[in-house]
């Protein structure tokens, strides 16, 4: 089997933790040659790892561009503002590319980014790892056997998790839509291609509610401080308490701010950091709750709910169709026939990396697709991920304006003109 060679930009939670150590696991398959990242004791750690030698590190994504082509692919993990310039001049350099999702906050540039790789004849692949992972691929292969006759509805409810949303969305690096992206798109763009992927139709219209309704400063109790540290007197009886979570189950998540995980270390980060900060006095916009309703050309209809009021984070799915049923949820998929009355039950073995198995799989799939490219799209296409944003698009829009129903077509026309008369040059066909 031929070795692939990658470039990493972005050596952070996702780009070093998450699909990198596939090199580690599989040497044979892939080797890191080069990375680019401004921290740099995350930069020291990963070219340690991977055996990169010094003249291959650099400290930003322009440095490591500006070489001669380095190898076959580049992972792009940069933050969600900093996909698009990175993603253009490394199809311009040929090339291919496996980029973090989200594509970007910007609609026109996931556009712009779809018809470079068009251009440059090279994938862009988006890590939309649900794909990937055995639960999700069951379910799509029940719905492609015809097992449940034509999906009428779904039902997705994704449980972000009390603690989840805390760390990520009200302290951490996704907590703010002016620094990285709206919450829909953040985190649950995943369920919007999902939904796009199993129902395989065209989106017309999507309406969507949603609000930051609890972790703000009108609901900070009384007596509390701007840290949990800083003597807050309700500390202990608050459920996100960050000393209590990052010194408790939560201590493996510490690992995003801190290499050192003792708890002294833990701690003195606390009483520095974001996420030593007081959830109802952060920064944070993002909406803590949202619900998208999506109608399809076939007159199908989708129902998601996003919360991050819940003790488990998971994904919960519901898929009606003409002759049955399918719902999962746990690693566990019940298939119910409407003729017989028989119930299936599949139980997925438990995965070894991360999401489900995805973590693994889109890199496995990735690498499998760049060796034997012959121009197709990948699973997880830039086209096809375009499709799945603008559905998020197009639901933070109608959040923004009461629940205004958006039609996708109408939706993309405007950005379509937009762009052209910005010169962008963009010419795509999403459907109506």
């Amino acid at each position: 089997m031929q070795q692939m060679k990658a470039i990493l930009i972005g050596a952070g939670a996702r780009g070093a933790r998450s699909y990198a150590p596939y090199a580690l696991d599989f040497p044979h398959e892939l080797k890191f040659v080069a990375v680019a990242e401004p921290d740099p004791e995350r930069l020291e750690i990963f070219a340690r790892e991977h055996g990169i030698p010094q003249e291959n590190c650099y400290s930003s994504w322009e440095e490591i561009l500006d070489q001669p082509k380095l190898a076959d692919f580049a992972l792009i993990c940069t933050q969600d503002r900093m996909h698009f310039e990175p993603t253009l001049q490394a199809l311009s350099k040929d090339y291919h590319v496996l980029l973090e999702k989200p594509m970007s906050p910007e609609p026109a540039e996931c556009v712009r980014m779809e018809q470079a790789a068009k251009e440059a004849g090279k994938l862009l692949t988006i890590c939309h790892v649900l794909r990937y992972t055995p639960f999700w691929q069951t379910i799509k292969r029940l719905i492609t056997e015809k097992r449940i006759g034509e999906i009428v509805s779904i039902q997705l409810n994704e449980n972000v998790g009390y603690w989840h949303i805390a760390h990520s969305f009200v302290r951490g690096n996704w907590n703010n839509s002016d620094k990285s992206s709206p919450m829909i798109l953040a985190k649950s763009c995943h369920d919007m291609d999902a939904i796009s992927w199993l129902m395989d139709q065209p989106c017309t219209h999507v309406s969507s509610y949603g609000s930051l309704m609890h972790f703000h400063k009108g609901n900070a109790p009384e007596g509390s401080t701007s840290r949990c540290l800083d003597g807050c007197a309700v500390e202990s009886q608050c459920p996100y308490s960050a000393p209590r979570f990052y010194l408790g189950e939560g201590l493996g998540w510490a690992g995003h701010f801190t290499k050192e995980k003792t708890r002294e270390n833990i701690i003195k980060c606390l009483q520095e950091n974001d996420y030593g900060r007081c959830v109802y006095q952060s920064d944070n916009n993002v909406v803590d709750h949202q619900v998208v309703n999506m109608n399809f050309a076939n007159g199908a209809t989708a129902i998601f709910s996003m919360s991050g009021f819940t003790r488990h984070q998971e994904r919960r799915i519901q898929i009606m169709g003409t002759r049955g049923e399918i719902r999962g949820e746990e690693g566990r998929i019940k298939l119910m026939d409407f003729l017989t009355h028989e119930e299936t039950e599949i139980k997925i073995a438990e995965q070894t990396s991360g999401h489900g198995g995805g973590d693994s799989g889109i890199m496995k799939r990735f690498l499998h697709e760049v060796r034997n490219y012959n121009g197709g799209d990948s699973l997880t296409s830039a086209s096809a991920s375009v499709r799945s944003h603008l559905m998020a698009f197009a639901a933070e829009q109608s959040r923004l304006n009461h629940g205004q129903s958006i039609s996708l077509h109408d939706y993309y026309q405007l950005l379509l003109n937009d762009t052209q008369q910005k010169g962008s040059g963009v010419h795509v066909a999403l459907g109506n």
